[in-house]
């Protein structure tokens, strides 16, 4: 038969699920920004070169 598997859980603390999603949405909205920009340099390069 299968072997049972035994799994340990250790304690998590709010301060570090919020921390986590902190940094996550601050990686989210830092990388969000610089693509906006970047599509935006680019749609203007367009323009001045084909409009």
């Amino acid at each position: 038969m299968a072997e049972q598997q035994t799994y340990e859980f250790v304690e998590v603390k709010a301060a570090d699920i919020l921390a986590e999603r902190q940094q996550t949405w601050g990686g989210f909205t830092s990388f969000l920004t610089w693509s906006l920009v970047t599509i935006a340099i680019l749609l203007v390069l367009i323009y001045a070169i084909w409009g």
